[in-house]
């Protein structure tokens, strides 16, 4: 199996077997912003790190007090974890579902926490054929289950690794079946910031059976601190904290994240970054003729014939790309690339088309 299985990111596990330093490897295989960490965010670690002789808020008051003041709502809907992937693991821990909807191909953490603690998973096909959107009638005919019924079901908007976008409006059909069904509606919005009007955040409060996840990682480039959020209906709260683990969220992620939540250059800075990044990649990818996804998030799922041994070749020239073949629903022939800096982002297009001259401006 190759390095990339399950997720990409490692840039420790590259640099010792390439024998190259960290800070030398272009990593386009983790969808982080290319910014890094904002300016605030580590100035408030240094000022905290006086703290760290003692435990963290158990409760995250603060940073639930500062999410629930940016997205406008009770704070009492919401849970911290450390990243959002503790949060899948703890909602399939607490609800202890039966029978499990997840479209493939999507994020492997949903299968792997479902199958952890003994829930069956119910695969639902998306078409190459048709970009690897949903098709919300059928999804919803086959969440009713034709007599069995699954009691939980995942979506992941914009969905990792298509970068595809389930309208708002799709996604309040299928949460409006899920509640008449009584099925749990998981919406993971880890990539969400890239299209926040896409969320449904400001539904979970008139939905019983709909939770949000969010994660800070991505937007925030807070990868190494591992923080998200979800927001949960009030009639589950109590149940989940029983089953949550303290102290997950250390001190100076919380004080982090409260950094970066109120750092509104930041976002408007990344927001012009990367969409410009995007139209350079999206340009060359068209006139270079490799075949891509449009993509709502800061990455792309490419399909190249030779995508295997692509993977190797940037992998020696010290470039990590997102092997997608342990996706269920892809194989060997798709790759996933992150949105980086120009520089970088000509570095890649270099590699992936040799033949042709690419300029760090735009052409």
């Amino acid at each position: 199996m190759k390095p990339s299985a399950l997720h990409g990111g490692n840039i420790f596990r590259a640099s010792e077997e390439l024998g190259v330093p960290e800070d030398k490897i272009m990593d386009f295989s983790a969808s982080i912003n290319p910014l890094g960490m904002p300016k605030g965010v580590i100035i408030e670690i240094d000022r905290n790190l006086k703290y760290l002789s003692h435990y963290p808020d158990t409760d995250a008051k603060a940073l639930r007090l500062e999410i629930a003041k940016y997205h406008n709502i009770d704070p009492k809907h919401i849970i911290c974890g450390n990243g959002s992937t503790e949060l899948i693991y703890l909602i399939i821990r607490s609800l202890q579902p039966k029978r499990v909807l997840i479209p493939v191909p999507t994020f492997s953490e949903y299968d792997r926490a479902c199958k952890s603690y003994g829930a069956s998973v119910l695969n639902y096909g998306l078409k190459k054929e048709n970009n690897f959107d949903i098709n919300v009638d059928e999804f919803i005919d086959v969440m009713s289950g034709k007599g069995e019924l699954c009691d939980m079901v995942f979506l992941c908007n914009p969905n990792n690794p298509t970068g595809r976008l389930i309208q708002k409006k799709d996604v309040l059909r299928i949460a409006a079946a899920a509640k008449a069904l009584k099925s749990y509606l998981i919406v993971d919005e880890a990539f969400i910031d890239f299209v926040p009007d896409a969320s449904v955040i400001h539904e979970v409060e008139k939905n019983p059976y709909l939770i949000m996840i969010r994660s800070m990682t991505k937007f925030y480039a807070l990868a190494g601190l591992r923080l998200g959020y979800g927001i949960f209906p009030l009639k589950i709260i109590d149940v989940i904290k029983q089953y949550k683990e303290p102290w997950t969220i250390n001190t100076l992620a919380q004080m982090a994240g409260i950094a970066a939540l109120r750092d509104s250059l930041y976002k408007n800075a990344t927001y012009i970054l990367i969409d410009i990044e995007k139209q350079f990649l999206v340009s060359n990818f068209s006139k270079s003729g490799i075949r891509f996804l449009h993509s709502y998030a800061n990455f792309y799922l490419l399909k190249l014939s030779n995508a295997d041994q692509l993977y190797d070749d940037l992998r020696e020239k010290g470039m990590l790309v997102r092997l997608c073949s342990d996706f269920k629903g892809l194989d060997k022939t798709y790759i996933r690339v992150a949105v980086r800096t120009r520089e970088e982002n000509v570095r890649l297009l270099s590699a992936l088309v040799p033949h042709r001259n690419i300029s760090l401006d735009r052409d």
